[in-house]
């Protein structure tokens, strides 16, 4: 039964898939057999291009310390000025602050069910594709969505934070 799984399943992955089944969500979160820490591995594991996995940047804002979540396509890098300007001035976000801030391991950080809800952005690459993976609060979980049932589930706006493509 898929409840007795969840039970067995790591406490952020149930509450991630605890957070879609309350909100509605279509698709529930899906436990991968191998972990999906890279946006190479998850997109290897799905089937899927890497631009699909819907991945999870972490900044710490140096202001007040508040987790500053970007969610863009694993085939982009995050501009952390273009981040900043919308957000404040930004510093790394080791592990540890990853997971006091969000609840969830780096290679798990999920756009929903955040133990403290972070300031987040989504980036407009995303929109290039009809379905994107999210992960779903550890490397072994995601979970399927449209970018914009992403801007439903959790509010966030849509900006432009990715680094401009290199001429070839």
């Amino acid at each position: 039964m898929p409840g007795e799984d969840l039970q067995n399943r790591p406490e952020g992955f149930q509450r991630v898939a605890q957070a879609l089944a309350a909100r509605g969500h279509p698709h529930a979160a899906r436990w991968l057999e191998a972990s999906a820490r890279t946006s190479q591995e998850a997109a290897d594991a799905l089937g899927v291009t890497i631009g699909q996995i819907a991945k999870s940047v972490v900044f710490r804002r140096k202001a007040d310390d508040a987790a500053v979540l970007v969610v863009t396509s694993g085939d982009q890098r995050v501009d952390e000025k273009r981040v900043a300007a919308i957000t404040g001035a930004l510093a790394r976000a080791d592990a540890d602050f990853v997971k006091a801030a969000t609840g969830f391991s780096i290679g798990g950080v999920s756009p929903v069910a955040h133990l403290t809800p972070p300031v987040m952005l989504i980036d407009r690459e995303l929109f290039r594709f009809d379905v994107v993976w999210a992960a779903a609060g550890h490397p072994n979980g995601v979970f399927p969505l449209s970018p914009q049932q992403l801007v439903e589930l959790t509010g966030a706006p849509v900006a432009d934070v990715v680094q401009e493509a290199k001429p070839a």
